[in-house]
């Protein structure tokens, strides 16, 4: 039997049948770049790992993944992950579970014992790094992939730096903290610990160092003019947490006051309370102003911890404190009342902030220190050349993701630098906003929510207080993302075309136009579910 006409037309047969010559505007396959890849301060291709996840190819998702950033399974307990406040999909339900997927990945890794690759090259220069925290060890990490030789030394007794110094157990166990952190030293990099690096051009030329990155964490705790009598116990926060890796645990009496309002503060409230104690949180402002992470307080107060908020500590006795009232003014600063309350305490625990060591810089020309951290430029080089810094030691927000993004920054910077070149990002796209997808094409996926452990093995346990994703709920997640910009072949623009110029490349080959036979109607760009197309002005 012949077949329908229009499949049979020779499209060469005429030159009516070239439709594309009506155009004024014509379709273009772009890729635009996610909203979760925008916002991780890691610079993770979240996207990119998370296709691989939900096809079941775990291996090749972590793999994805530890291009940019070796401690998913870190990151998924300690990341407060901004991505998923970016992510499109929350605008239709609930954000996609990055972090849950992450932390799976990380676990699976573990679980299976898969390794890192090695350096395809060995470049034979040495680079020096300080500090055996998140953004020292993800240094160490990319210079050593780049084929450089890296030895950190670190003046504690255990890597992980402020990860396993100013993180709980409950937030994130240390089997976990020390198998990615081996996963490091394995690829070959050397770790010398319990070596203080006290002058750090003298460290250099003892061990002949091509460059160095300084990623010393901020140990030290702010103080604070509290008028107190010889008995009074004040400890900071930092002593009491770094106290809880050593055998000794400190001894703080049974009412111990909290001092701050930050994600310390809520940690060592959290850690007390475990040890038997009756912790009370003592913040001058408000709970909305507070710096901790608000689903942090919601835990702790869930577990039993009190909170004096709009109040400030005046005068600390032998077991007792005082505490004067505040109240918001017309600008909403908190201003003191004159009103007094008395509280027991056998000791005071200060969370007001921590600052950097900055002894080992002394002597060094050409550093700029201003407000307690380095003044680096946009390649994290400081001003004496061959030096850079990243993580606590520069201006930037403190937290485990941001200084594993600078080390990854740092790493490809020094590698320039050693090779007499400049290193420059690659152009990012145009972010991909939710007014570009078709949102109607996906259907219901409601949020998977971590399990948590029951409160009253909170209150007394160290046990982890999050659950993690088991391997169904791990790859429904997965399948959540919308692929946000960037064309996953679901064959909807070659099924609308009403031209036919649509061709299909093959698997992993995604289209392209054949311009042809393409008017320029734009029903492409209008159905395309995910923001991957869109009209340019036909050149004339």
């Amino acid at each position: 039997m012949d077949k329908p006409f229009a499949i049979t037309l020779n499209p060469g047969s005429s030159l009516a049948n070239h439709t594309g010559s009506w155009r004024t505007s014509r379709p273009v396959y772009l890729d635009r770049l996610p909203p979760c890849n925008s916002q991780c301060p890691a610079g993770e291709d979240i996207q990119g790992w998370l296709f691989h996840a939900e096809s079941g190819g775990y291996e090749a998702a972590w793999r994805h993944l530890t291009r940019d950033n070796p401690f998913p399974a870190i990151m998924g307990r300690v990341c407060y992950h901004s991505c998923e406040s970016a992510c499109n999909r929350g605008k239709i339900d609930e954000a996609v579970g990055i972090n849950s997927v992450e932390r799976f990945l990380g676990d699976e890794a573990v679980k299976q014992g898969w390794k890192l690759a090695p350096p395809e090259r060995e470049s034979g220069k040495k680079v020096l790094v300080v500090g055996a925290g998140p953004s020292g060890m993800s240094a160490a990490y990319h210079l050593r992939r780049l084929g450089h030789a890296v030895t950190v030394m670190d003046a504690g007794p255990y890597m992980g730096g402020m990860m396993r110094f100013g993180i709980p157990k409950y937030r994130l166990p240390r089997e976990v903290l020390d198998a990615e952190m081996q996963r490091i030293v394995d690829l070959g990099v050397t770790i010398k610990l319990n070596s203080k690096v006290d002058n750090i051009l003298e460290e250099m030329k003892k061990g002949g160092f091509d460059a160095a990155f300084l990623a010393v964490g901020a140990h030290i705790g702010k103080r604070a003019m509290i008028p107190s009598g010889d008995a009074a116990r004040i400890v900071d926060a930092i002593s009491v947490l770094r106290s809880m890796e050593g055998e000794d645990k400190p001894l703080l009496g049974r009412r111990v006051v909290v001092y701050g309002g930050g994600n310390t503060a809520i940690d060592v409230a959290r850690t007390v309370k475990r040890m038997g104690a009756e912790p009370i949180i003592v913040y001058r402002r408000t709970r909305d102003k507070a710096p901790a992470h608000d689903f942090e307080i919601e835990e702790a107060l869930q577990e039993g911890v009190m909170v004096k908020w709009l109040s400030t500590i005046k005068q600390a006795g032998d077991k007792q404190i005082t505490i004067e009232k505040m109240a918001l003014d017309e600008k909403g600063f908190p201003q003191p009342t004159g009103e007094f309350e008395t509280l027991e305490a056998d000791s005071v625990v200060l969370a007001l902030g921590q600052d950097v060591d900055l002894g080992l810089l002394n002597g060094v020309p050409g550093l700029e220190v201003t407000d307690g951290v380095v003044k680096v430029a946009p390649n994290m080089m400081t001003g004496h050349v061959g030096i850079f810094a990243g993580g606590d030691m520069v201006p930037a927000e403190r937290n485990v993701t941001v200084a594993v993004g600078h080390g990854k920054k740092a790493a490809k910077n020094i590698d320039a630098w050693l090779r007499g070149e400049t290193w420059a990002p690659a152009p990012k796209h145009e972010v991909a906003q939710f007014e570009k997808l078709n949102p109607w094409y996906y259907a219901d996926a409601p949020k998977t929510v971590r399990p948590m452990l029951d409160i009253i093995r909170r209150q007394s346990t160290f046990e982890e207080v999050q659950g993690g994703l088991d391997e169904t709920t791990a790859l429904f997640e997965a399948r959540r993302c919308l692929s946000c910009g960037n064309c996953f072949e679901c064959d909807n623009c070659y099924g609308v075309c009403p031209d036919n110029a649509v061709i299909k490349l093959g698997p992993g080959k995604r289209f392209e136009f054949n311009y042809d036979y393409c008017k320029g109607c734009g029903m492409c760009v209008a159905e395309c579910p995910c923001g991957a197309i869109k009209m340019e002005a036909e050149e004339i």
